[in-house]
């Protein structure tokens, strides 16, 4: 996790995190919260107690919306192959989809 928010591209880390349920573990969620301050969201196993309300997951309900992004994304072959040696042009070739995308989605 700490190389997942080391390698963030955004100026602040965001104040929560959505994952799916691999992610929902009372661990995660201190270290999560003690280290970084970032609330963790994320649906309880069937093998656990409730640890969420439900106020807190009805935003996991939109996690289709990134979902959906990614696989738009795998439209163009050249991002679902990582050909690219040095990760600046595959960002750019990243940021290039998103402008295309944000450019038909109007």
């Amino acid at each position: 996790m700490e190389t997942v928010l080391a390698g963030s591209f955004l100026d602040d880390l965001p104040a929560r995190l959505i994952g799916d349920k691999a992610y929902d573990s009372d661990k995660l969620d201190r270290q999560l919260a003690e280290e970084y301050g970032i609330d963790l969201i994320s649906p309880n196993r069937k093998n656990r107690s409730k640890t969420q309300d439900g106020r807190k997951l009805r935003r996991y309900k939109r996690r289709w919306r990134v979902e959906r992004l990614f696989a738009w994304m795998h439209n163009f072959r050249r991002l679902v192959t990582r050909w690219e040696y040095h990760i600046d042009n595959f960002l750019g070739f990243v940021r290039l989809a998103c402008l295309h995308l944000e450019h038909f989605r109007l």
